[in-house]
């Protein structure tokens, strides 16, 4: 394959295993509450779920060949996906967004091996950024469903029909571009911990902490500050395409700074957006919030991951997962405890900003190290 090939069937599948089986319930979270079918508490342990099937992913991922886990990822995300729109019962919910999960964490770690592993010799970050603008370009795609749904004031159910409709086309698509056989990197050469693996892994765990709180409820809180349609429904949108942008944007700043000082500077504009809502009230807040994050997550997601490929190779790549995964476990669930123990977001809010700033100061102390 050819390496814009390459950039376009990891943007392809990132879209739909990360941008639909991963972000789509964001969006749609507002809806199912407007339709009293789903609280914000329940949404919570929703996404808890999510993410500890994405753990449960991270950690099976190494025992699965690419060609296997990528195949096998996007038809899952398609059909459980779809299986969202057919049943509204809390438990089988809670089972399809674990199994959702799973897939979309197979997918990122072993589309990310795919595509670095064929695009980082040619020193062409701007094709890198390509490949994770996926993440953003299907956040906003499940983000402008969602939209569309409202403006025809259709059901939720609706939204997640249309989506895994379109994530199964998209399995379709890209079934013959990862047809290779080849054995699992991590596999061949199994994961060792020493001090900067878990430098790698601690920081990437407290970004998954930090920047799910507003990932997960950014939609849900825009509704609860601005209440018309008109208006929230756009956070979304605004955040996956920020996200889809920033990738190709960053390009020239990781020729500068590298990834590790992407990363950093990713941390601290995170930090700021996730305080937003806090410090400034309405509409300015949500999109400010929804710049700011949006337009790094996906940075620090692939700075994070170069970096660790960089220094321990490609075999790092799940370990790194799994602790975002426990991190992101560890969002959703703080804010259900706090909605029941009568507390607000906005002390998640606070938590998830000290997090990422002591992340960074990590980084920025520990940098000398290989």
């Amino acid at each position: 394959m050819s390496p814009a090939a390459v950039a376009a069937a990891g943007l392809a599948a990132l879209a739909a295993g990360m941008g639909i089986g991963r972000f789509a319930f964001t969006p749609i979270l507002p809806l199912m509450q407007a339709e009293r079918t789903l609280t914000l508490a329940g949404g919570g342990w929703l996404a808890a779920a999510n993410y500890a099937g994405y753990f449960a992913g991270a950690l099976s991922a190494p025992l699965v060949s690419s060609s296997t886990a990528i195949r096998a990822g996007l038809i899952g995300v398609a059909f459980f996906t779809l299986a969202m729109g057919l049943d509204l019962h809390m438990s089988a919910w809670i089972g399809l967004r674990v199994a959702a999960g799973v897939a979309s964490a197979w997918i990122l770690i072993h589309v990310s091996a795919w595509s670095l592993a064929r695009l980082a010799p040619l020193s062409r970050p701007a094709l890198s950024g390509v490949v994770y603008a996926g993440v953003g370009a299907g956040a906003a795609l499940a983000g402008g469903v969602c939209l569309v749904v409202l403006r025809l004031h259709l059901a939720a159910e609706h939204a997640w029909i249309a989506l895994g409709l379109i994530a199964l086309a998209t399995a379709a698509l890209l079934w013959p571009a990862f047809a290779e056989k080849a054995r699992s990197a991590a596999r061949a050469h199994p994961f060792r911990w020493d001090r900067t693996s878990f430098v790698l892994v601690a920081c990437y765990s407290a970004f998954g902490f930090g920047y799910i709180i507003p990932a997960t409820f950014i939609p849900a809180f825009a509704r609860e500050t601005l209440g018309d349609p008109a208006l929230y429904g756009w956070a979304w949108p605004v955040f996956g395409a920020a996200a889809a942008v920033s990738t190709v944007a960053v390009t020239p700043l990781v020729r500068r700074l590298g990834e590790r000082g992407v990363w950093i500077a990713g941390h601290l504009v995170m930090a700021v957006g996730v305080a937003a809502p806090l410090l400034l009230p309405g509409m300015a807040g949500i999109v400010l919030c929804a710049l700011c994050v949006g337009a790094t997550f996906v940075v620090i997601t692939m700075a994070g991951l170069q970096e660790g490929r960089r220094l321990r190779g490609a075999n790092v790549l799940a370990a790194m997962t799994a602790g975002f995964a426990a991190g992101q476990i560890a969002g959703p669930a703080f804010v259900s405890v706090l909605a029941h123990a009568g507390g607000t977001p906005a002390q998640a809010s606070v938590a998830a900003c000290v997090l990422l700033l002591v992340a960074a100061a990590v980084l920025f102390l520990r940098r000398s190290e290989q």
